[in-house]
């Protein structure tokens, strides 16, 4: 009896939630008349239950039934006794233009905080939900006077940003995270919907404003941390260096967070700020492995940017490095970066090789020996010797199952396997690939899958593909020039083949590495023209914004190129950064 009551009561639980749903469903489609059955029915199963008479009387409200939302909230009030009902009858008097009406009841709501300022929470929240801003204001400030523990100054900020007073805004943001500053991040996130990267742009005037206030009032690292995140977001990265050696010099603990500036600096290209929060981080840490990392880092950008007459040079730098701290496990990733300068850059194949087989004479561990034998195989791809380094890529497949060096390894086979035209085994991997933990290797996987998938059956003999691999196996020997010597071919021979998309795209990558910057312009403008609907469109109308916008200082040119991406593509992965840049060409005061 008892097991059979329980299913009942099961059963009818089930489908009063089922009703619940429908009722909601009906009322976010517009269909009130539906949703007017359905809450009544609801209500009078649960006659006290708060949201069912307030969900009811809205209904009666969209229905333009405001005598009955009238007397379903009287009867509420007088039984229930629950302020935020006054809320509701006001505003449905509002409606009816019964303003005098409306007011009686909105003051009798915030009165009801003198017996219980708890009420705070259902009535600011009932007028916000009706865009009564003033009135959630005052509700907020008489709880926060009647009881000395509330805090609504998130609320209240909130409120404040969708009034457009910006300034008190921040400053009562602020405030908060002055009390609370484990909510630092989540400010610092609310704060970038109202900023752009201009810095004369009025919200941030105002922002920094407000903190050089406070760091005069009250100079707590904490306004240093907040000031350099603005400039970060401004990308005037010197200056948030300057507050971060503020904040180091007085809390000496970590240079972790001047190394991630230093990263994001050489990100935005600003090289020259990044050189100098390295050289400050080798200067000042006392940490070898921190100093190493800089140097690393350092290296990396440095031989990016160099001509093949400062590789000298680098080289050098790198020799010394290993006359101070060795050649041991603990500057492995110099020396594995070594290697590869030697043979990419320097194409030095045999010194590269033999640097790298000592390396894994050292003492170091299995994802170590993983690391060395996986530029090992990128040198063997670099010589074409493509069978040879398929066999160190296996083995790390087979020693670190699993792992993100391992799934490196199996794209690396893919890859492999394209260059030498194995279209189908590469593929096989890539299939697999497409479902890696990582997700920057499952994005590879699936481009180099699209590519493969898209033109391996446009001729028999896959001769475009082929070039198209010869191409990128170039680019990969870091032979530029060569690589855009053959894309010009499959221009030439295969133009009226999907590849040629494809093509279009990496040459002007190409001519932008070379600084070719006009002929870059030239490919993006045939793309834009030729393969309007294609699937690199927006990668189009995204690079020749950022090539007029930076390299060719044309910002009146880039401007409509980022709104035409906004309105166009609004699933592409450059939706936001786009949006962002426009607003900032534009000037916009991002306060809406």
């Amino acid at each position: 009896m008892r097991l059979i009551l329980v299913c009942c009561m099961l059963l009818s639980f089930c489908a009063f939630s089922q009703q619940d749903i429908v009722a909601k469903q009906y009322f976010k489609n517009g269909d009130f008349e539906k949703a007017l059955i359905s809450y009544k029915k609801l209500h009078e199963n649960s006659p006290t239950n708060i949201n069912y008479i307030k969900a009811l009387a809205d209904t009666h409200i969209q229905l333009k039934q405001y005598n009955e939302a009238e007397q379903l909230l009287k009867q509420a009030i007088d039984r229930m006794k629950f302020p935020s009902f006054y809320v509701e009858l006001g505003y449905n008097f509002q409606l009816q233009d019964r303003e005098e009406e409306a007011q009686e009841n909105y003051e009798k709501a915030i009165q009801s905080l003198d017996e219980n300022p708890s009420y705070v929470y259902s009535i600011a929240r009932q007028f916000q939900e009706h865009s009564l801003l003033d009135l959630a204001i005052r509700s907020y400030e008489k709880a926060m006077t009647l009881n000395e523990e509330f805090d609504f100054s998130m609320q209240l900020s909130q409120i404040y940003g969708e009034q457009g007073n910006i300034e008190k805004m921040f400053v009562n943001y602020i405030d908060f995270v002055e009390k609370n500053p484990i909510y630092i991040d989540e400010i610092k996130r609310i704060f970038s919907d109202f900023l752009n990267e201009n810095p004369d742009n009025e919200n941030n005037v105002i922002l920094r404003k407000t903190i050089l206030r406070k760091i005069q009032q009250n100079p707590e690292l904490i306004w240093n941390e907040l000031l350099s995140w603005l400039f970060s977001q401004q990308k005037e990265f010197n200056k948030a260096f300057a507050q971060e050696k503020a904040i180091y010099n007085r809390l000496p603990e970590s240079l972790n967070r001047m190394s991630q500036l230093a990263s994001i600096a050489t990100s935005e290209k600003d090289f020259e700020t990044a050189t100098r929060i390295y050289d400050y981080i080798i200067e000042t840490s006392q940490d070898t492995d921190t100093k190493l990392n800089a140097h690393y880092h350092l290296l990396q950008f440095k031989t990016d940017l160099a001509t093949e007459q400062e590789y000298k040079a680098i080289q050098s730098d790198y020799i010394k490095l290993f006359e101070t701290y060795g050649s041991q496990s603990q500057t492995l990733k110099l020396q594995i970066a070594y290697g590869h300068f030697l043979a990419f850059y320097l194409h030095e194949i045999d010194q590269a090789e033999t640097v790298l087989k000592q390396s894994l004479n050292q003492n170091i561990s299995n994802t170590q020996i993983a690391e060395v034998k996986l530029e090992l195989a990128d040198i063997l791809v670099l010589q074409e010797k493509f069978n040879e380094a398929l066999i160190y890529y296996t083995q790390i497949q087979r020693s670190l199952k699993n792992s993100t060096i391992s799934q490196e390894a199996r794209f690396r086979v893919a890859k492999t396997s394209y260059y030498k035209g194995d279209f189908k085994w590469a593929e096989s991997q890539l299939n697999i690939l497409k479902q890696s933990t990582t997700q920057l290797i499952a994005n590879d996987a699936l481009e180099l899958k699209l590519l493969i998938s898209d033109n391996k059956y446009e001729d028999s003999t896959q001769t475009a593909l082929k070039l198209y691999a010869k191409a990128d196996l170039l680019a990969y020997q870091n032979k530029p020039k060569e690589a855009i010597v053959v894309l010009d071919t499959i221009l030439k021979n295969h133009n009226s083949e999907p590849i040629a998309e494809q093509a279009l795209y990496k040459q002007a990558q190409l001519f932008e590495s070379q600084k070719a910057y006009n002929q870059a312009e030239n490919n993006y403008e045939l793309l834009i023209a030729n393969h309007a609907n294609g699937l690199l469109s927006d990668d189009a109308y995204f690079a020749l914004a950022e090539l007029y916008n930076h390299q060719l200082n044309r910002p009146e040119k880039a401007k409509p190129l980022y709104e035409y991406i906004i309105f166009n593509f609004a699933d592409s992965i450059y939706f936001v950064e786009a949006r962002s840049k426009f607003r900032t060409l534009r000037g916009d005061s991002l306060s809406q």
